[in-house]
C-alpha cells in the first residue's frame, strides 16, 4: 500500500473523512484514531513487524520520561546508553549484521583463511531507520534538556509511527512534531488544497518521470558492458534524475498528505541539482537526515577536533559523510559513496568557502555565468558519483567508469543510443525531463515548485494546468517501480 496506489487511496480517503468528521471533538481523540490508522498502514505491509515498532516506542517513551526527571548523572548516563543500544542495536542487528559478517569471512580468505562462517535469514523492518532516528534523537534532546519528555504516550506513539512518514520520511524531530500532536488540529481550506497541490507535484515526479527513467536505467545499468559511452552517460544523467523525482516525489506526497491531515513536517529537498558545490547539495539533499548527523555527529566531532584546526573539520566531515553512507546500506559501495562525498568538501574547507551559503538567482530569471557553470559542474560531479550508488560493487562502479570514458567517442556509439532506447520515447522522456527542470527552477524560491506557480492566473487557467498534470501522470506513466529508499 504504497502512496500510488488504489489501496493507499482507498485508505486514506476514509481515514481523511473520518478524522476531520467523526474524530475530530479534541486532540485525544484525533490522536487515539491517528495511532489506529499508523498501526493499520504498517500491518498491510508487514504485520511480523509491529511488535518491534511498538517495543521499541514503549521502551523509548518509559527511557524518556526517567532521564528528564533523574539528577544523578551516572544514572542519566545509565538510561541514555540503554535507549541508544535499544535502538542502535536493533538497527545494526537487522541492517548490519549480515553484512560484519561476510565482510569479515571475505577479509579473511583473502589471506587465504576461509571459515566456516554463515549468515543468519534476517528480514529488514520497513522503515526501522527512519523510526530509530527519530527516537534517538528525542532521547539525546531530552539528555541536553532540550526538550521536556511527553507523559502521554499516545502522542509519542504517533511521532514514532506517523504514517505519511514511517518507511521513507521526512525525518522529524520531537521538538518539532510533538507540540503539534499535543493539540487539537482544525482544518483548512488552504492546508488542504496547499496539501493536493504538493501530492500532485509529487505524482507527477516519481509517476511520469522517475518511473519512465527507471525502463532505461534498468537496462543500461544491468547490461552496461554490452553498450558504449554515451548511452553509459545517458543512463547515469538518467539515474540522477530517477533517484531525485523518486525521493523528492515521495517527500512531497509526505508532506502533502500530513498537512491534508493538519500537520507541517520537514522540509527534505530544496532543489538540490541548482547547488553551487557539495555542501550547498547537501544542504538541500535529504534535508532532514543532513540536519540529524550534522546536529549529532558533525557538530560534537568539530568541536571534539576543533584543536586540529582544518584537519580536525575535514576529520569531522569525512566521517559524517562516511556515516550518511553507512546509513543507506549495509554494502561498501554505499559506505565508499559517503567517503567519497566527504572528500569533497577538502577543497571547500581548504579555501574557508565550506559554510558560505549561496543564493542562485534570486528575484530573477536568469543566474550569473558563474552561478550557471557552478551549476552544471556540481550537477556532473554528483551525477557522476552515483554510479557508486546504482551499482552493487566497485568493480561493476570502475568496470562502469571504464567502458563509459573510454567509449565516449566511440564511432557510432550515439546512433546505438537513439536504436536501442528507441529515440521517439527517448525524445519525449527528456522534453518532459526539460520542461520539469523549467518548472523547478522557476519555482525555486518556494518549498515546492508549483507552490505559487499557478496560485493567482485565472482560475479555468489555473484549474487547466492542474488538469495537464493528471493527463500527464494518466497517460505518461511509467512501468511501476518501487520507491528507492524504501530499501533504506
Amino acid at each position: 500500500m504504497n502512496f500510488t496506489s488504489f489501496e493507499f487511496f482507498g485508505f486514506f480517503g476514509i481515514f481523511f473523512f473520518l478524522y476531520w468528521l467523526v474524530f475530530n471533538r479534541n486532540a485525544g481523540t484525533q490522536n487515539l484514531f491517528l495511532l489506529a490508522a499508523n498501526y493499520i498502514f504498517y500491518v498491510w505491509w508487514d504485520w511480523r513487524f509491529l511488535l518491534l515498532l511498538i517495543a521499541s516506542s514503549a521502551i523509548n517513551f518509559f527511557i524518556g520520561i526517567q532521564l528528564a526527571q533523574s539528577m544523578n548523572s551516572r544514572h542519566r548516563k545509565l538510561l541514555l546508553s540503554l535507549g541508544l543500544l535499544q535502538g542502535l542495536g536493533g538497527l545494526i542487528y537487522f541492517k548490519y549484521f549480515n553484512f560484519f559478517i561476510t565482510s569479515f569471512k571475505d577479509g579473511f580468505a583473502s589471506i587465504g583463511v576461509n571459515l566456516s562462517v554463515h549468515t543468519l535469514d534476517i528480514i529488514l523492518p520497513l522503515g526501522i531507520s527512519y523510526y530509530t532516528f527519530r527516537t534517538l534523537s528525542y532521547l539525546l534532546d531530552i539528555d541536553k534538556r532540550k526538550i521536556k519528555p511527553t507523559t502521554d504516550w499516545v502522542v509519542f506513539f504517533n511521532y514514532v509511527s506517523f504514517f505519511p512518514t514511517l518507511l521513507s520520511g521526512p525525518i522529524d524531530k520531537a521538538k518539532m512534531f510533538i507540540p503539534q500532536l499535543e493539540k487539537k488540529r482544525e482544518f483548512t481550506y488552504e492546508k488542504g488544497t496547499d496539501g493536493l497541490r504538493q501530492i500532485l507535484w509529487g505524482f507527477f515526479k516519481k509517476i511520469v518521470i522517475a518511473d519512465n527513467c527507471a525502463t532505461f536505467t534498468n537496462e543500461i545499468f544491468d547490461n552496461f558492458q554490452s553498450y558504449h559511452g554515451a548511452t553509459l552517460l545517458l543512463g547515469i544523467f538518467l539515474f540522477a534524475i530517477q533517484l531525485y523525482c523518486d525521493f523528492s516525489g515521495y517527500s512531497d506526497m509526505a508532506i502533502g498528505f500530513a498537512r491534508m491531515i493538519g500537520f507541517d513536517i520537514t522540509k527534505n529537498f530544496n532543489f538540490p541539482y541548482f547547488a553551487q558545490n557539495i555542501a550547498d547539495f547537501w544542504r538541500r539533499w535529504h534535508i532532514s537526515l543532513t540536519s540529524w548527523m550534522t546536529e549529532y555527529v558533525f557538530t560534537p566531532l568539530s568541536i571534539a577536533f576543533r584543536d586540529y584546526g582544518k584537519m580536525g573539520l575535514i576529520l569531522a566531515i569525512v566521517i559524517n559523510l562516511t556515516l550518511v553512507g553507512i546509513w543507506h546500506g549495509a554494502n561498501w559501495s554505499f559506505i565508499f559513496f559517503g567517503f567519497m562525498h566527504g572528500c569533497l568538501f577538502i577543497p571547500l574547507i581548504l579555501m574557508g568557502t565550506m559554510n558560505k551559503k549561496k543564493t542562485i538567482a534570486k528575484g530573477r530569471f536568469f543566474p550569473t555565468f558563474s552561478q550557471f557553470l557552478n551549476i552544471i559542474g556540481t550537477f556532473s560531479l554528483i551525477m557522476l558519483t552515483f554510479v557508486i550508488f546504482k551499482t552493487s560493487s566497485f568493480a561493476n562502479a570502475a568496470m562502469y567508469y571504464k567502458e563509459m570514458f573510454s567509449g565516449l567517442f566511440h564511432k557510432g556509439a550515439y546512433i546505438e543510443t537513439l536504436h536501442f532506447l528507441q529515440w521517439k520515447n527517448l525524445l519525449l522522456l527528456m522534453l518532459i525531463i526539460f520542461l520539469f527542470l523549467l518548472t523547478e527552477w522557476i519555482g525555486k524560491e518556494q518549498d515546492y515548485a508549483i507552490e505559487k506557480l499557478a496560485a493567482k492566473w485565472y482560475k479555468p487557467l489555473r484549474w487547466s494546468f492542474y488538469l495537464s498534470l493528471l493527463i500527464f501522470v494518466y497517460y505518461f506513466a511509467g512501468e511501476r517501480q518501487q520507491f528507492i529508499y524504501f530499501q533504506f
